[in-house]
């Protein structure tokens, strides 16, 4: 009885052995799977960190590519201010260019209405010299007839005709001041046209500026109906300045823009009117031809720009001077040909 009893104990003791490993293998199990999932989801977290590091990386690019945009934004704004503040500060140099010529205008008018008094008491003098000198033949006659004695009226005589010699010097010196009046209203007025024609053209061609270009125009086809002929206006595009600026700079695309205007005026007569109309678009009136000698002049003109290594091009829109038109009408009429002009052109030349 005791032996089974014995038996039992040792039994039961072995089992609870079995069990401890049994509970240890898998609490050893546990914690080796939960490891396992602790270091999948480090990985999932780190792999998920990469990735917010990538987007933050592109991210960071990105903006510094949009700050790089915003800056060139600026500085093209930047630009553009300036040439705002350009423009108005040469529209304000053309107001005081106005100003000083017509002051000049009114300061030469004054001169003129100097001269002119001067001159009338001139005359006045001359006319009171003249009559000293009759009333001294008259005094001397007088006096001969009186029998008075022949010094007595040479002293007077001699003091009119001393008065006389007077009033004609003065005469003189009012002539003399009225001529350089004169003079300075000649210089004073050929200044003043001088400073009105600058305030009228386009400081970088030379061209005249709309306004008055417009202006110059009609009256150039005035002349034409009144003294017959014939008259071919012209349209003329910068087609490749954008391109020059971009490739070569402003300075270059300025030069470019000169030597357009120095070509046309080579064709054209010297009166001639060149109207920049607009940033690299002109207008000028070519006398004396038809519409086939005018586009043989701008043909030869684009095939000179065309040598330049810097592909200048333009386009020309042409049209002839008919009984009725206007100046807008002929103007619209070699804007519209201009774009076929355009169209063509080779790709690639805009």
């Amino acid at each position: 009885m005791g032996a089974v009893v014995a038996k039992k104990e040792f039994s039961g003791s072995g089992w609870d052995e079995d069990g401890d490993r049994l509970e240890e293998e898998q609490r050893w199990l546990a914690r080796l799977a939960d490891g396992e999932r602790r270091a999948a989801a480090d990985q999932t977290a780190s792999g998920a960190d990469q990735t917010a590091s990538d987007v933050d990386e592109s991210l960071s690019e990105l903006e510094s590519e949009l700050s790089e945009r915003d800056q060139l934004a600026s500085d093209r704004d930047q630009l553009a201010s300036d040439r705002d503040q350009a423009a108005s500060d040469r529209d304000e140099a053309t107001q005081v260019r106005e100003l000083t010529a017509e002051a000049r205008a009114r300061n030469a008018a004054g001169r003129d209405e100097n001269a002119r008094q001067r001159d009338l008491s001139a005359d006045d003098r001359d006319k009171a010299a003249e009559r000293r000198d009759r009333e001294t033949a008259e005094l001397e006659r007088k006096i001969g007839s009186r029998g008075r004695s022949l010094g007595a009226a040479l002293r007077l005589a001699a003091q009119t005709r001393a008065r006389a010699a007077k009033d004609r010097a003065r005469a003189a010196e009012d002539r003399r001041q009225a001529a350089l009046d004169r003079e300075r209203t000649a210089r004073e007025r050929a200044e003043g046209l001088a400073e009105l024609r600058r305030a009228h053209l386009d400081e970088l061609t030379g061209a005249m500026r709309r306004g008055a270009g417009e202006a110059a125009l009609q009256s150039e086809i005035e002349r034409i109906r009144r003294d017959g002929g014939q008259l071919v206006l012209a349209f003329v595009d910068v087609d490749s300045l954008r391109e020059v600026n971009n490739r070569h700079g402003h300075r270059a695309g300025d030069e470019l823009l000169r030597n357009v205007v120095s070509a046309i005026r080579s064709i054209i007569r010297s009166y001639g009117p060149i109207v920049r109309y607009g940033g690299d678009e002109f207008v000028c009136a070519i006398s004396g031809v038809d519409l086939s000698e005018a586009e043989q002049r701008f043909a030869e003109i684009g095939d000179s720009l065309a040598v330049d290594g810097r592909r200048a091009a333009i386009s020309v829109g042409l049209a002839e001077l008919h009984a009725d038109d206007t100046l807008g009408d002929l103007v619209h009429r070699a804007d519209t040909a201009l774009l076929p002009a355009r169209r063509r052109r080779p790709q690639g030349e805009d």
